[in-house]
């Protein structure tokens, strides 16, 4: 496998106020990656850092071989960076099917796909994006960021506030796209083990830097450790 994402010394935030601190950690093609901490910590931010929507203090972001340091945001998503932020960002005025096919990129997701992969989705393709429920958007947002083809997809807490019946859902999906897609995949999740329980390798931030860093398994397979990384009950 090759080198997909490499981070070193990555200091950003937002204008002056400095939240992420000397992160530094690679990603290979195919690898799925569970982003870990309390609240506040920077896990957020770190995967708008990736976007370019962060101020970048200091260190170097590259992707695919190139230093995309400067790359503007939306040429970040066209190399192949697919974002799923915690706010969804659904469009009143686009129907669902409208919400895919505005950006959709060529490459093995399409609609059919999709529809395939969310069913629900085919049943509301009419409907206005504000005229879906909770999971309903959540399901919208991932679809959406399949349809441009990343290369990695950067989930932010995608299963907060949702069913249960929905959460388990999302987790059928997330596991088919990183066991049987191969998609790289980065989750921030404050369900420290369903996050685990989906990705090969596990970051813990505390004050925006990496205080852990290690396979999933064996962080999930040591709950007392995990507890005191991130206070989970």
């Amino acid at each position: 496998m090759s080198e997909l994402l490499a981070l070193d010394k990555v200091t950003a935030g937002y204008g002056e106020s400095v939240v992420l601190e000397q992160i530094s950690f690679a990603m290979q093609d195919g690898d799925s990656l569970a982003l870990l901490g309390r609240n506040g910590v920077g896990k957020s931010t770190l995967l708008v850092t990736l976007m370019g929507l962060t101020r970048l203090h200091g260190g170097t972001i590259r992707w695919a071989g190139g230093d995309i340091a400067r790359v503007p945001t939306h040429s970040r998503a066209q190399a192949g960076l697919g974002w799923v932020p915690q706010e969804r960002f659904m469009f009143p005025s686009l129907t669902v099917e409208e919400h895919l096919t505005v950006v959709a990129r060529p490459g093995n997701w399409n609609l059919a796909r999709i529809y395939q992969l969310f069913p629900s989705l085919r049943e509301r393709r009419a409907n206005m994006g504000n005229q879906l429920s909770g999971g309903e958007q959540q399901m919208l947002a991932i679809a959406r960021a399949l349809m441009t083809n990343p290369r990695l997809l950067l989930l932010d807490e995608p299963m907060e506030g949702l069913a249960p019946i929905i959460v388990q859902e999302l987790l059928r999906v997330v596991r088919r796209l990183v066991a049987d897609e191969g998609l790289s995949v980065i989750v921030v999740e404050q369900h420290a083990r369903l996050a685990l329980s989906l990705t090969g390798r596990a970051i813990v931030l505390d004050r925006g830097r990496i205080v852990h860093d290690s396979d999933s398994a064996s962080l999930l397979n040591d709950p007392e450790k995990l507890d005191r990384l991130i206070a989970v009950a």
